[in-house]
């Protein structure tokens, strides 16, 4: 009876339903795109670059990762409050047995007489009830609230798989650092070898008068200054380790990353696709739709404050004065009472929720729309960087060649008394600046991949399906 009235009463329901902002996406990404097949790129997208270590990194940051499990742990409160939510759909059952002891006076008035009854007596009254109250959601205020919440787990489910994706993305940007800073030490530490040996032998003809002072002090001046170099690359070095750390979740003190110098390196080819994609692929943009949804629902809830609420309370128990006989059946004791609440003087209040919430509707819609606009600008400065960089390795790969070229020559000339020394000593120095800058370009190359596999939302899969899936898990 009461499953069949609410079926009958719940048939409406106020509020708007969710539609999704009107977005007019781009046909294509301005920036030069890879020349990838358009498929799709699995969840473990740090695979792609074939590294080992990089796998072992970013498993344990998804594992051990402080700011993921706080996201994990958003999510299960998301869920949770959801099912609250969900539970104010049923009727509320309760068991609140009670004992009574009362004593009546015995100068009381008589009811009937008005006359003082002149006896006292005491009276037990045990009560076992079972009470069972429920609001019958005529306009679809539980409803909407539902909606609301489930909106909300959906999107802390993004939420957290965002945090997710700049973990990865964080770990693997700080790894290729590191890579980089190995790098760099590798050809600080060759190029020091050769500046002391140079210094020696320079050293030498000076004590036979074969080399002035100023050559001597200017290898010398060389040598300290490239010194300096490496204390700087190793004190870079272990501030990158300590960040790694931490998004790791291990101790910085007992973390250690072993030293390997990022070699020739090139980023794996990977698909963009269209832009209208990205609404499916990136979990913050999901989120913040998500996040539309749940607003939208709460209008609905806002309305229906200005409408009647019908609500059913009923009891059934035994009540007795005497404890064995409560369960009697001449004991039992029922009762049932519907309630009818409708807002007459606050609906100044009333009005005013409803414009606020019709407010935070189109705060949460403009937030939507620009986290829409910052994801196409996110792949289109990656492509950007990406193609840029592409040219830029290849012209240093020339320059570096061209630099052991010069040097080379340089040495020979030296040697044979056809140039200054000041020569060789800028021969050295352009070998080493772009040695050095060939390295932090193969890095940036690799970062601008990685970045862009970020603005793309990371494996390539449905976020609102598998959030949808995962919400009411």
């Amino acid at each position: 009876m009461l499953l069949t009235l609410s079926v009958v009463l719940s048939g409406c329901m106020v509020g708007p339903d969710y539609h999704r902002p009107k977005i007019e996406p781009p046909a294509q990404f301005k920036s030069p795109a890879t020349s990838a097949p358009a498929t799709l790129i699995a969840p473990e997208w740090w695979r792609l670059y074939r590294d080992a270590d990089l796998d072992q990194l970013v498993a344990t940051a998804t594992v051990s990762n402080q700011s993921l499990a706080q996201a994990a742990a958003a999510v299960d409160q998301a869920r949770a409050l959801a099912r609250v939510a969900a539970s104010f759909l049923a009727p509320t059952i309760s068991a609140n047995p009670t004992f009574t002891r009362q004593r009546v006076s015995a100068t009381r008035a008589s009811a009937l007489t008005g006359a003082v009854v002149g006896t006292s007596a005491s009276y037990n009254d045990w009560l076992v009830p079972i009470d069972l109250t429920y609001e019958l959601d005529v306009w679809g205020r539980v409803r909407r609230g539902l909606e609301s919440s489930s909106a909300q787990a959906v999107a802390s489910v993004d939420d957290e798989a965002m945090v997710r994706l700049m973990v990865q993305t964080d770990v693997a940007q700080i790894y290729y650092t590191l890579r980089l800073l190995d790098a760099e030490t590798e050809i600080l530490a060759q190029t020091v070898a050769a500046y002391r040996e140079q210094v020696r032998v320079l050293t030498v003809q000076f004590n036979t008068g074969l080399a002035s002072e100023t050559v001597v002090s200017q290898a010398e001046a060389q040598l300290q200054s490239t010194l300096a170099q490496q204390k700087d690359i190793a004190r870079a070095r272990a501030d990158q380790e300590h960040a790694l750390a931490i998004l790791c979740g291990q101790p910085a003190p007992s973390f250690t990353v072993a030293a390997r110098p990022l070699r020739d390196v090139a980023p794996p080819e990977i698909p963009v696709g269209l832009p209208a994609t990205l609404l499916a692929r990136r979990p913050d943009v999901a989120a913040a739709e998500q996040t539309v949804v749940a607003a939208n629902a709460q209008i609905g809830v806002a309305m229906a404050a200005f409408y009647p609420q019908f609500s059913l309370a009923s009891l059934v128990g035994f009540e007795s004065a005497n404890l064995r006989i409560l369960t009697d059946w001449k004991s039992r004791v029922a009762s049932i009472m519907a309630g009818v609440s409708q807002p007459i003087f606050n609906r100044g209040r009333l009005k005013a929720d409803l414009e606020a919430t019709r407010a935070q509707y189109r705060q949460t819609v403009a937030t939507y729309l620009n986290q829409v606009l910052v994801a196409y600008a996110d792949v289109e400065d990656a492509l950007t960087d990406l193609h840029a960089y592409d040219g830029t390795v290849g012209d240093l790969r020339k320059a570096v060649s061209a630099s052991e070229n010069y040097l080379r020559l340089a040495q020979v000339q030296y040697r044979t008394g056809l140039v200054d020394y000041l020569i060789v000593i800028d021969a050295e120095r352009t070998l080493l600046a772009n040695q050095l800058s060939l390295a932090q370009n193969v890095n940036l190359q690799l970062g601008a991949s990685i970045r862009l596999i970020k603005a793309l939302g990371g494996g390539w899969e449905d976020s609102q399906a598998a959030s949808a899936g995962k919400a009411g898990a």
